[in-house]
């Protein structure tokens, strides 16, 4: 077996750009989730930070706090589904193409 530690370096350097222009993506990609009928709503993009929450006025101002917190992590967890759905959607070929099955191997969207 023929042992090129060039094709490696080209093969290295070509992972490394695909991953810039991946990280660059991921930043373009957004989701909303909801939860409550859509009481509570959280913006996420596709390195799943938070963008922005809105709270309807009636559940904010209760004094159910514990029904509030389940909301919100709900919401949470819908948009998290919602953009690792996106990802694979607009990233599953690219992913594919870095030698990554499925997104199981790049941290953060397991």
């Amino acid at each position: 077996m023929n042992f090129n530690p060039m094709d490696i370096m080209k093969n290295a350097q070509k992972i490394q750009e695909q991953m810039g222009v991946f990280q660059e993506k991921l930043s373009a990609i957004g989701a909303t989730g909801s939860s409550g009928g859509g009481m509570v709503e959280i913006d996420l993009n596709g390195k799943f930070e938070m963008l922005g929450i809105r709270i309807a006025p009636e559940i904010a101002s209760g004094d159910d706090t514990e029904m509030l917190q389940d909301l919100i992590e709900a919401a949470f967890s819908d948009g998290h589904e919602k953009v690792q759905e996106a990802i694979t959607r607009e990233l599953g070929a690219m992913a594919g193409g870095l030698g990554v099955s499925g997104l199981s191997g790049i941290p953060g969207l397991a």
